[in-house]
């Protein structure tokens, strides 16, 4: 039995909780918070944009640390799921390394690149696992995309288009903080370039427009540029729609053999061939988002117990996901293409 110590109760940490109780082979063993009221179990104040509200929880067969090292000492914590604010990630993880835990980290893996790169040193150098949870590939409309893109089935990826707009977050104070966050461009829109970077590779340039406010990218649309032969990638993220559409993501992916296209709560995954054919593919797991969480600390879970990084974990590829939005940052406040080194 894998048992997990969450850092961190808010809106994520609430949400790992819950997805992990169906985790198969592992247990949430501790909690670590600061508020005394969370500890007792009182999450009632806890909220977010999408799934179940907080509520009075039992946390009686779990522990409860109010300090990160305390937790950290636990001989019984076989690894750490790290779900405080991102401007915290880094020097969570690394003193979970150096404990010998595995790391599971919520995303953005860190908000500046050297960071990221610490982090993934302290795990080479610890010898165990960091991952990070990029929860977009579980949810069964984007799984069975990268599948059909990667698999090769419909042929090569000619272009694709991506977005993801929601209103103003405000249902916490550190969610709508950019010095915690990265704001927009990067706590949003990192779900899109790791996806991108999952299906399409890292692109050599990237060219955006996009709006800044207080220092913040807040909506920026991109072309990912990836030389002769490559595919034509373009995204637009953001959090700049009325609270009447608090939240919306799909996709546009158009391969040799097929079409793919998706909108949430419009336009369910819908396949066009190239034989004049219309359908919508049946996908596996539900419509429960927490589904897609449960999926994610499972893939976490079971590279613990053998050792082997989960691809869709890859700290490597999250790293890489969080350069691209500081890069298209950059293009957006010059106006001009920026390569990826």
């Amino acid at each position: 039995m894998i048992r997990i110590g969450i850092v961190g109760v808010g809106f994520m940490g609430m949400i790992h909780y819950l997805a992990a109780r169906k985790v198969k082979g592992a247990r949430v063993a501790a909690i670590c918070s600061r508020d005394p009221k969370k500890r007792a179990g009182d999450w009632r104040g806890i909220q977010g944009n999408f799934g179940p509200a907080g509520e009075k929880m039992d946390l009686s067969k779990v522990k409860k640390y109010s300090n990160l090292d305390d937790l950290l000492d636990d001989p019984d914590i076989d690894f750490v799921d790290v779900c405080n604010p991102t401007d915290q990630h880094p020097a969570t993880a690394i003193a979970a390394l150096h404990a010998g835990k595995h790391v599971l980290v919520e995303k953005a893996i860190a908000l500046e690149a050297r960071e990221a790169d610490a982090m993934l040193k302290a795990a080479g150098h610890a010898g165990k696992l960091l991952m990070v949870a990029h929860v977009l590939p579980f949810f069964p409309e984007f799984a069975y995309a990268a599948e059909a893109i990667r698999g090769g089935k419909y042929g090569r990826l000619r272009a694709a288009h991506f977005k993801r707009i929601i209103s103003k977050p405000d249902w916490s104070a550190d969610i709508g903080d950019a010095a915690k966050t990265g704001g927009p461009a990067v706590d949003l829109h990192i779900h899109d370039t790791h996806f991108i970077g999952l299906v399409a590779g890292v692109p050599k340039r990237v060219f955006s427009s996009g709006l800044e406010d207080r220092g913040a990218v807040q909506y920026l649309t991109t072309q990912y540029l990836y030389g002769d032969g490559g595919p034509t990638v373009s995204c637009s993220s953001g959090a700049i729609a009325q609270k009447g559409r608090p939240f919306v993501h799909g996709y546009e992916i158009y391969l040799e053999g097929a079409t793919l296209i998706h909108e949430s709560g419009a336009v369910p995954p819908t396949l066009l061939t190239s034989d004049g054919k219309v359908k919508q593919p049946k996908l596996k797991g539900g419509s429960d988002p927490l589904a897609a969480f449960t999926s994610e600390i499972q893939a976490a879970v079971d590279a613990v117990a053998s050792g082997q990084e989960p691809p869709l974990l890859s700290a490597k590829l999250a790293r890489d996901a969080l350069v691209l939005c500081h890069k298209e940052c950059q293009s957006v406040r010059t106006g001009k293409p920026v390569f990826i080194s």
